[in-house]
């Protein structure tokens, strides 16, 4: 499946640097209009060391408003967390209505890392699966809309990456040991990551892989995802994309589908747009205590040249 991605895929500097404030302008104009619309949002990042997942969320949270997100790295569990059910500590750290959560990492790592380093039982990295999809099934029925990225390099990218961070004293500290064990592990991972993307696919939740190769084009990808999607789950008719009309090589920046187009996956919940969040199931209204965002529009600034 991954060795089929196209990691040549770049992007212009000048055409980067020309588009990003336009890409960046909608995102937060539609992070306003899915907090008005009571919409929580979950983004899920994963994939190879160094592949780009820290800089490309601190990227995008750059162009958000910090009242209307929240961002969670996920680490090892720990031993007052191992006394529940393994997904409970996903569970606390869902969005209120209107709110994004984005995860540096997520609840896979029960089917990646714990099962590369045999940090639990194979049968209970199977069942996960079926606790994952179970999960997201629920969460979407709720309201909540999924995105979820797969950031994808090559093996002699992933070395370079190190090899780089290492000579930079302010840097080095990136690269563990065991970020080299796991590079030399490659194909271990490389099977994992494949069936991961394979057995989670779903309408509800899918995946969308990101070539990280060039950074980007890893960046607009990732904006004019979240954008679509967004767009598509509130019923937004967009018209031409400014940043596409004026640097039409954006137009091929789209979502690199998991399963091939004959493969049909698991069915979406009857749970659309238009309906609203207190007709599903009479949920509750968001916290009364959270500041609501702003409706005023703001500037937003350019990010630092690369």
């Amino acid at each position: 499946m991954l060795e089929t991605i196209d990691l040549t895929k770049k992007l212009d500097k000048t055409e980067y640097k020309q588009a990003m404030p336009i890409l960046r302008e909608q995102l937060y104009q539609i992070q306003k209009t899915s907090w008005d619309a009571g919409i929580p949002v979950v983004i899920i990042f994963e994939g190879w060391d160094a592949a780009g997942k820290g800089t490309s969320i601190q990227t995008l949270t750059g162009s958000l408003d910090p009242r209307g997100f929240k961002l969670y790295p996920i680490r090892a569990v720990r031993t007052y967390e191992k006394k529940r059910p393994w997904l409970w500590r996903f569970w606390t750290k869902l969005p209120a209505r209107g709110e994004w959560a984005i995860f540096d990492r997520s609840w896979y790592g029960r089917v990646l890392v714990e099962r590369v380093e045999g940090i639990v039982p194979e049968n209970e990295w199977r069942r996960a699966y079926r606790d994952i999809l179970d999960f997201e099934r629920t969460i979407a029925d709720d309201g909540y809309f999924i995105i979820k990225f797969f950031l994808h390099i090559s093996k002699s990218e992933q070395k370079q990456r190190f090899e780089k961070l290492e000579k930079d004293p302010l840097e080095a500290w990136h690269v563990a040991p065991e970020d080299w064990e796991h590079h030399r592990r490659y194909d271990e991972w490389l099977l994992a990551y494949e069936e991961m993307l394979e057995r989670s696919e779903s309408e509800w939740g899918p995946w969308t892989i990101v070539e990280g190769t060039d950074r980007r084009f890893t960046h607009a990808k990732i904006y004019k995802t979240i954008i679509t999607a967004l767009q598509e789950r509130l019923k937004i008719i967009p018209a031409d994309s400014p940043a596409e009309t004026a640097h039409p090589s954006l137009v091929n920046v789209s979502p690199t589908p998991v399963l091939p187009p004959s493969e049909t996956p698991v069915p979406a919940p009857e749970v659309n747009a238009s309906t609203s969040i207190t007709e599903v199931n009479e949920i509750e209204q968001p916290n009364p205590k959270a500041d609501k965002i702003s409706k005023s529009s703001r500037k937003v600034k350019n990010q630092p040249k690369e």
